[in-house]
């Protein structure tokens, strides 16, 4: 048996402040870098990220695995088309070059599910489009994030798709196996099963879609019970992304059956369930300035780091992790024992390295993204290569490299992570390696939406969750959405409706 194994990654926002450029897809902070042909297995096979769970169960299932292209960028702005084009020309490429080769039994592709591409709204969509027009109907399957804006092109254009079932995604290799058996399933079988896709009419904040938590661990339950049916082959459950501004974002889902009335069955059953929640997933943050004074006051009697998520910042989610509104208030209330995880700034590194350890220098710190830096007086205690490897649930295995950072104080309570590339503040080893052991600090304030809770949530007394200025805005409905399908809700229990697009 021969099988091809490829992928494509990336989650965009359309109101982000940066574009997604090619570059970023060679250098992603705590991912592989992009990679194809007989360098892929090498540089997928021990990280946390799902090609690598269907490369191991078609190892052992005794397949020929076929290396096509494998790519993943932070978080950004849409994907510039140069980087689209050169990216699905490489796996198309490779493609063409196995079935030059000899005949496949199989694809598979580790696939995001929320690109957007300039000239392409549905970029997974528009990629899986270009496989099938190489590839005709070789059974495919795909492993997604639950954070896809799943369409009806990706549904209709694979036999089996199969989106991580947390968030934190700590289970990215085990979704890429579950894909992978469903692909040996399909081969074997011989023929596609039925198929059902289902759109929500309201949009679920990333703040709710914590699956470790109420409102979404019930819900998740629900899925899980709704999947055990017989004749079930998957139930794909896709939480949505609502950043992105096309016409099929937002939470959707959809199921793989023997049977049409049996995937139908099951996808309006879990189409009800978040008919009847979604007064639950309304959610609230507080405002920057309650959030520290909030933790300063746990901290005073707490035994453990109390964690402040600034999530509207979140480079998982778009951001450019620079802004400093939640550092400001730091400062201002003189957070003592608070360390910042992190602040995206490559001119503030290099100047820290310049400088030396022990050296004080002014620094114009963050704001690169949105023009509002931080005027502070720092002082050098650590500097270090950013390279280390994540050790948390999330990215256990995976390579850190942020560039040259450093470790600042900037008030005499506070200290400061500053990095030169960007990544989500989600695994401990980030500040361990400037020296700071997260477990004795007093406070942590992390660049971070939800990600964090894997590898922090269980040092923290508290975590609170605070809506400083950035990007990832907590209610998405503040953006000037133009092409979203009429008669979506932007938010929970919302009376208003999305009435009309544009050109």
């Amino acid at each position: 048996m021969r099988l091809a194994l490829g992928g494509f990654l990336h989650e965009s926002h359309s109101f982000a402040p940066l574009p997604t450029r090619y570059e970023d897809f060679l250098h992603p902070g705590g991912f592989p870098p992009l990679a194809q042909g007989d360098a892929l297995f090498a540089a997928v096979r021990a990280a946390s990220v799902p090609i690598a769970g269907a490369l191991a169960v078609a190892q052992a299932a005794g397949a020929t695995c076929v290396p096509l292209a494998w790519g993943f960028a932070n978080p950004a702005g849409p994907v510039e088309d140069e980087a689209f084009e050169r990216i699905a020309a490489m796996l198309g490429a490779r493609l063409s070059e196995a079935l030059d080769q000899g005949p496949l039994d199989g694809i598979y592709l580790d696939l995001h599910g929320a690109a957007v591409a300039a000239s392409f709204p549905d970029a997974e969509g528009e990629l899986l489009r270009r496989v099938r027009a190489i590839a005709g109907d070789i059974p495919l399957t795909i492993s997604l994030d639950p954070h896809c804006n799943l369409t009806q092109a990706m549904v209709e254009r694979v036999d089996a798709l199969v989106p991580f079932r947390t968030y934190p995604h700590v289970d990215m290799r085990e979704a890429g196996a579950q894909a992978m058996h469903l692909l040996l399933q399909r081969i074997e079988r011989g023929r596609p099963w039925a198929r059902a896709f289902r759109q929500s009419d309201y949009w679920i904040p990333l703040t709710s879609q914590c699956t470790l938590v109420a409102p979404m661990a019930p819900v998740m339950a629900t899925r899980a019970a709704l999947a055990a049916r017989p004749g079930l082959a998957e139930l794909a459950f896709c939480f949505g992304f609502p950043y992105a501004d096309f016409a099929d974002c937002g939470t959707a889902l959809a199921a793989y059956a023997e049977t049409r009335e049996q995937a139908d069955a099951v996808a309006d059953a879990l189409l009800a369930e978040l008919v009847a929640r979604e007064a639950s997933f309304a959610s609230e943050v507080l405002p920057a300035a309650e959030a520290v004074r909030q933790a300063i006051d746990l901290a005073r009697t707490a035994t453990k780091p109390v964690v402040i998520a600034d999530t509207q910042d979140n480079p998982g989610g778009g951001g450019h992790g620079d802004t400093t509104g939640l550092l400001a208030e730091l400062v201002r209330q003189n957070a003592e024992g608070a360390v910042m995880v992190l602040i995206n700034d490559a001119a503030s590194a290099a100047a820290c390295h310049e400088a030396g350890v022990g050296a004080a220098l002014r620094l114009d710190l963050g704001g690169k993204s949105d023009g509002a830096p931080l005027a502070v007086d720092a002082v050098v205690e650590r500097l270090g290569d950013g390279r280390f490897t994540l050790t948390g649930p999330m990215g256990k295995g995976n390579p850190g490299n942020l560039g040259p950072c450093a470790l600042i104080r900037v008030a005499p309570g506070v200290r400061v992570v500053v990095v030169s590339r960007k990544m989500q503040a989600l695994d401990q080893a980030i500040p361990r390696h400037l020296g700071i052991e997260p477990s004795a600090c007093r406070i942590l304030a992390l660049k971070s939406s939800v990600h964090f809770r894997a590898d922090f949530q269980p040092i923290a007394e508290r975590v609170l969750v605070a809506a400083a200025p950035g990007p990832v805005a907590a209610d998405s409905s503040v953006f000037a959405f133009r092409h979203l399908r009429p008669g979506l809700r932007l938010r929970p229990m919302a009376n208003a409706r999305f009435a009309s697009g544009g050109s």
